[in-house]
C-alpha cells in the first residue's frame, strides 16, 4: 500500500507517518532512486520481514521515477511518499490520486501564522529585532512547526529569485532542522541563533 502525504504542516505529517509506519522504518531520498531500484524497493522483501515499512522523501523531484509510481500501487509493503508540494493540476497527480490515498497537510490559519513570516522577513534585515518578535509567540508555538513555516517561506523566496542569499538561507534552515532533531540544546535557542545568522546570509 502506498500513501502520498504532502503539505507544509510537517509536524502533523510526521505524526501521521509515525502512526502508519511506527518508529522503526526505512528512509529513502527520492532523488537518489533509479528506475531499476523500483522492483526491489516495492516488491522485494528482506531477510527479517516480508513486509517493509518505507518512507520516501521528495520523490516528485525525480520525475522519471515518480512517473512510474502508479505501476507499484499494489506493493505488499507499507510505503509513505512525503512531498513538500505537489502540482494538483498535473496529469500525474490525477493518476496517483485515483490509485493511492493522498493527504494534504495544510497549515492551520492561526494568529501566529502570519507572525512567523513577519519574523522571517525581519530576520533577513535585523536578526536581533526578529528574536525580540519571536519571544511573543514562543509560548504558544511549536519550534518544529515554526521551522517548517520558515522553510516554506524560504522555498517561495528561492522560487521567486534563485540568488546566493536564498540558497544560503535554505542551507542554514536545513542545518537548523537537523540540529533541532539531534541536539539536546533548547530548540528555541537554536532558532534564535538562526535568526541572527540569517541577517548575514
Amino acid at each position: 500500500m502506498i500513501k502520498i502525504y504532502t503539505g507544509e504542516d510537517r509536524v502533523r505529517a510526521k505524526q501521521k507517518i509515525s502512526e502508519i509506519l511506527g518508529e522503526d522504518y526505512e528512509v529513502i531520498e527520492g532523488v537518489d532512486l533509479k528506475v531499476n531500484d523500483l522492483p526491489s524497493l516495492f516488491r522485494g522483501g528482506t531477510l527479517f520481514a516480508d513486509e517493509r515499512r518505507i518512507l520516501i522523501r521528495d520523490l516528485s523531484l525525480n520525475k522519471e521515477v515518480f512517473e512510474l509510481l502508479p505501476e507499484y500501487s499494489d506493493t505488499p509493503h507499507n510505503v509513505v511518499v512525503f512531498e513538500m508540494k505537489l502540482d494538483k493540476r498535473s496529469a500525474m497527480y490525477k493518476a496517483i490520486k485515483d490509485q493511492m490515498e493522498v493527504v494534504d497537510f495544510v497549515l492551520p490559519k492561526d494568529k501566529s501564522y502570519n507572525k512567523v513570516f513577519d519574523i522571517y522577513r525581519v530576520a533577513k534585515r535585523d536578526g536581533k529585532k526578529a528574536v525580540e518578535m519571536l519571544k511573543d509567540i514562543e509560548p504558544t508555538e511549536e519550534p518544529a512547526r515554526f521551522v517548517g513555516l520558515m522553510v516554506s517561506q524560504a522555498i517561495k523566496d528561492y522560487a521567486a529569485r534563485q540568488g546566493i542569499t536564498e540558497k544560503k538561507a535554505l542551507r542554514e534552515l536545513s542545518k537548523l532542522d537537523l540540529d533541532i532533531k539531534s541536539s539536546s540544546v533548547d530548540p528555541w535557542l537554536l532558532v534564535e541563533a538562526f535568526l541572527i545568522r540569517l541577517t548575514s546570509c
